[in-house]
């Protein structure tokens, strides 16, 4: 404890009384490990007194009682939302989800967050819990690419480290063994060519100068191996020297020299002071053949470029406005606010997903007609780019241009593009299928908000059905958990005005019916204090036939249709599966499909015994052998028993086989069941079965 409170109080000027505060909190904290190494990186992360307080008061899981500065006291709330340790993969996006809003309140949050992860996987074992392996996955997925695209490439690719060493840790000791047996080499190389770039320091008569050596991160060499396709002796990158100057002039003019007594390699040479990176780094990059024969990487910066490149989109904080301002820093990271705003109307495994596109994609830029530049993510289209520039020329795009030409809307942009949306005075609404390519969350959250707009009393339904389905499945009956008293919206943590907001985001799936059921059963025990032996089985979702069509539990108001891919036929096991804005789809329960439906919009359904007159279409496939009168025998068979042939195709394959699927219109199972009898018993039949399985 008191390495803790020295390492604090020894690089703050403190007066007695934040003294005694350090004191009292320290006191509170039981993994002093964890807190002496986070406050020591925080500290030379140059973060400000408010934040070592903050994280402490974290660490301590106690705000005591004291009175916390407004600056503290957010730090603090940021920092206490959910950990993403010791969840299940149902409750895990939710959280992640509500980590990033408390981040984007502030970026301190930020920084101590990715430290505290750092920390806490450096220090996991092989071999590896599941829930161990679910969070190196996000921090590798989502907060590693997070700490890149703030410019925190240190932080990066220490995370990307720990990751690679207990998720790939083979590979790992493959590459330490590969890297420890030129050490010593490189060791020596890294001497000689400091020295003639100290000769090159004097020639040009700068001053405040730094040289230093860098080892390559083993997850940067892995990566460079994969994507590259190469061995490790063709990383050109192992090691790097890196010459830290006063102004851009010194860059060129030591990289100018440096190219005067080493050869550089062709096409290895970047120039990131020209053209920064989307995170802000800027660097000139060559790389020289050495004394030893072997490429070395050289890196030439400023002294406010390595700043950048140390604490990225926080330098200008630390090093300009001396911790007095934060409007700077907060446009810096205002993309981290838009994907959080954006995303408000996605689920929270669609925020997760569209999370890890938003920060592990490169960044494009892109004109409109006028000049006016906008920044996407990579694989972002003609869609993306009219929802960017309103939601109204988003809804009502009909076409695009991309520098002058007529494109499809899926088309991808490339950096420089100028694009010109074309609109329709009389539009039909955006299409669902351009959720299938767009990037962006901004522009699928508006797509998303259109529909769920559009559809919002299909989907109070839905969520009524959803929600009933989740209680059943508890065993209790929704008839007495469906009432105002455990629907009141004050009782949940999600922000609904009213009953009908919440069922209608179970609907639209924001929101998940088996959180609401478990809270509204909790309330429900509380009031009658149900014990386990008073649960009921669960119950089954009725899916009944009348003259209005199909109803769901006595429901005649909500969309039914068949599944095409399985076309269930009466009499099958069925499941039904709520689909957003298309009502409820009837599957058969055997369907290959279900397997890739979420597995909360999936409700049980049969079929009623008095159903009578639906009929349904089915292929089957035949295989026979090459004779002359085999549609002819087919047909006859088929329609002398009573049923109707819809279509026919024959094919005729390499081996002399007929290959032919017929589409036959059945009434149930038996029907089914007689037809594939009937086909088989034909002599020139070798094999028939029904597609669809």
């Amino acid at each position: 404890m008191n390495n803790l409170i020295n390492l604090t109080t020894a690089h703050f000027s403190l007066s007695e009384e934040n003294k005694n505060l350090i004191s009292d909190i320290c006191k509170n904290i039981e993994n002093k490990n964890r807190a002496e190494a986070v406050v020591n990186n925080l500290i030379n992360f140059r973060l400000d007194f408010s934040s070592i307080v903050a994280y402490l008061l974290y660490e301590a899981n106690s705000v005591l009682d004291i009175d916390l500065t407004d600056d503290v006291r957010l730090i603090y709330e940021g920092l206490s939302a959910q950990s993403i340790e010791g969840l299940d993969d149902d409750t895990q996006p939710e959280v992640v989800r509500k980590m990033f809003i408390a981040m984007s309140k502030d970026i301190r949050v930020v920084i101590i967050k990715l430290y505290v992860m750092l920390y806490d996987i450096s220090q996991y074992k092989l071999p590896l819990t599941k829930e161990q392996y679910d969070i190196l996955n996000d921090v590798r997925d989502i907060f590693a690419p997070l700490a890149e695209r703030l410019g925190l490439n240190k932080i990066k690719s220490e995370l990307e480290d720990c990751c690679l060493k207990c998720l790939n840790p083979k590979i790992y000791e493959e590459l330490d063994s590969s890297v420890m047996l030129q050490k010593d080499a490189n060791e020596k190389q890294i001497e000689i060519t400091r020295e003639k770039i100290e000769q090159i320091i004097k020639e040009l008569n700068l001053e405040n100068v730094a040289i230093m050596a860098r080892q390559k991160h083993y997850s940067s060499i892995y990566k460079k191996l994969k994507s590259k396709n190469v061995t490790i002796a063709n990383i050109y990158d192992l090691i790097a020297m890196r010459v830290i100057v006063n102004t851009i002039d010194e860059c060129y003019a030591v990289l100018g020299k440096i190219h005067g007594i080493y050869k550089p390699m062709e096409g290895r040479f970047k120039d990131y002071i020209a053209s920064p990176k989307p995170n802000g780094y800027q660097s000139l990059h060559t790389t020289i053949i050495v004394e030893n024969k072997r490429p070395l990487e050289v890196q030439i910066r400023t002294h406010e470029m390595h700043k950048m490149s140390e604490f990225g989109v926080f330098a200008h904080f630390l090093y300009k406005e001396k911790k007095n301002k934060m409007s700077g820093l907060d446009k810096k990271i205002s993309w981290l606010r838009e994907i959080m705003e954006s995303s408000k109307d996605l689920s929270n495994e669609e925020f997760v997903e569209t999370l890890k596109t938003n920060l592990c994609e490169g960044q494009i830029y892109v004109q409109t007609p006028k000049g006016r530049v906008m920044e996407f993510v990579e694989g972002s289209t003609i869609i993306d780019f009219a929802y960017a520039i309103h939601s109204d020329i988003g809804n009502n795009c009909v076409g695009g241009k991309i520098n002058g030409a007529i494109k499809p809307l899926s088309t991808k942009l490339k950096n420089g593009d100028i694009v010109e949306i074309i609109t329709s005075p009389s539009p039909k609404g955006p299409s669902k299928d351009w959720l299938k390519f767009v990037k962006t969350s901004q522009a699928r959250s508006k797509i998303n908000y259109f529909f769920k707009k559009e559809f919002k009393e299909e989907n109070i339904k839905l969520g009524i059905s959803m929600l009933e389905q989740a209680i059943k499945t508890k065993g209790y009956s929704p008839n007495k958990l469906l009432v105002e008293k455990y629907l009141d919206p004050a009782e949940f943590k999600y922000a609904f005005g009213t009953k009908e907001e919440l069922f209608a985001s179970i609907g639209y799936g924001s929101t998940s019916a088996l959180n609401v059921a478990n809270r509204i059963i909790s309330l429900y025990e509380q009031d009658n204090k149900i014990l386990n032996s008073e649960i009921k089985q669960p119950q089954g979702v009725v899916v009944k036939q009348n003259k209005d069509g199909v109803l769901i539990d006595g429901d005649s108001g909500m969309l039914i249709r068949y599944a095409g891919c399985c076309s269930p036929v009466y009499g099958e096991d069925i499941v039904g599966y709520i689909s957003r804005g298309r009502g409820v789809t009837i599957h058969r329960a055997d369907c290959p499909n279900l397997k890739f439906l979420e597995e909360e919009r999936q409700i049980s359904a049969i079929w009623d015994e008095k159903i009578s007159g639906r009929s349904t279409a089915v292929l089957i496939k035949i295989i026979s052998k090459k004779v002359d009168n085999f549609v002819v025998v087919f047909t006859q068979t088929i329609v002398g028993a009573g049923y109707k042939i819809l279509g026919l195709d024959l094919k005729e394959n390499q081996n002399d086989k007929i290959i032919t699927t017929a589409k036959i219109e059945v009434s149930k199972q038996e029907d089914l069941t007689k037809i594939l009898k009937l086909v088989n018993d034909i002599s020139s039949v070798e094999e028939a079965y029904r597609l669809g399985k």
